[in-house]
């Protein structure tokens, strides 16, 4: 039985966006900003240093002052989880000792990244991030960017510590999500990575789900958890494939982060470009991409009626 409290990691948590200022350094300001946003429209948390936070393009500072920011900003209101997974141990275990310092609600971390490891040099990296803090630790899966599959046989005995909480699942199998909820058992929380399928995860098992897509259509995320939850089958279907087809058209672009981060700007929300190699929406994009979010709001609407 895990002694944390597990119900607040449920729900929607939006994988927040990288904030950079016109130069390309990290912004506080903008961070902020973001994060109240999100905390306005009701969004259970942040995953914040992650895929679509640029982490692993940041050095460990600018992965502290962005931290740093949002805790000062939402930190009381919403649950913070920091991605501190890096490709060297000691960073993540800098990162790690970081987060408990600023208050965050939870740590998570990719496996090292480049080199191709073996799951005891895997199991050894993240185990020395879960005894650098007291904060529970949650696992992200992601292989197609990392190589690394992990394993029911490794994920078994790493959920049998009280510390470890759950596991983020990128892989986009739900066949794995549904096997690691059995591994994990009741009390070990599973979360959803590919947005495109968050009722499929949901369906099978997920407790929740964090996601990069999230941060331009929280609302629709929220209609599909609250049809869910409220037993509408058929009408989270109809939000899920609404989404579906938004997502399809974002990754027309170059980058995906750079058309989110564009949407948002086009809302107010300047956070800079995507810091390179992420490219930016080319200017005689603009105008599609103007296009999209005006079709994101018209659902949002929608979905709040």
């Amino acid at each position: 039985m895990k002694t944390y409290d597990l119900e607040r990691f449920k729900g929607i948590t939006v994988a927040m966006y990288s904030c950079y200022d016109e130069k390309g350094e990290v912004s506080k300001e903008a961070a902020k900003k973001l994060a109240r946003h999100y905390a306005n429209i009701g969004v259970n948390g942040l995953y914040v240093g992650g895929s679509s936070g640029e982490g692993m393009l940041q050095n460990v500072e600018e992965r502290k002052q962005t931290l740093e920011a949002v805790m000062e900003e939402v930190g009381q209101e919403m649950t913070i989880i920091a991605h501190v997974g890096a490709p060297s141990t000691r960073d993540s275990v800098e990162l790690s000792k970081h987060a408990e310092q600023v208050g965050a609600h939870a740590i998570s971390a990719v496996p090292s990244i480049y080199y191709r490891l073996s799951p005891q040099s895997v199991e050894h990296h993240w185990q020395q991030m879960i005894d650098s803090t007291s904060l529970p630790f949650i696992i992200y899966h992601i292989p197609q960017t990392t190589g690394f599959q992990l394993s029911k046989a490794l994920l078994t005995k790493m959920a049998a510590q009280d510390k470890v909480i759950g596991v983020k699942i990128s892989a986009e199998s739900t066949f794995e999500l549904q096997q690691f909820k059995a591994a994990g058992g009741d009390d070990f929380l599973v979360f959803n990575g590919p947005d495109e399928q968050y009722l499929a995860g949901r369906s099978i098992g997920a407790d929740g789900g964090i996601g990069g897509t999230y941060g331009v259509m929280p609302e629709l995320f929220m209609k599909i958890e609250q049809c869910y939850v409220e037993g509408k089958t058929e009408e989270a279907r109809k939000w899920q494939f609404i989404v579906n087809d938004l997502i399809a058209e974002l990754l027309s672009f170059p980058s995906l982060y750079g058309a989110c981060k564009q949407i948002l700007k086009l809302r107010g929300l300047n956070t800079g470009e995507a810091r390179l190699p992420f490219l930016p929406v080319p200017e005689a994009e603009i105008s599609r991409l103007e296009a999209i979010n005006e079709k994101i709001l018209s659902y949002i609407n929608q979905a709040q009626v």
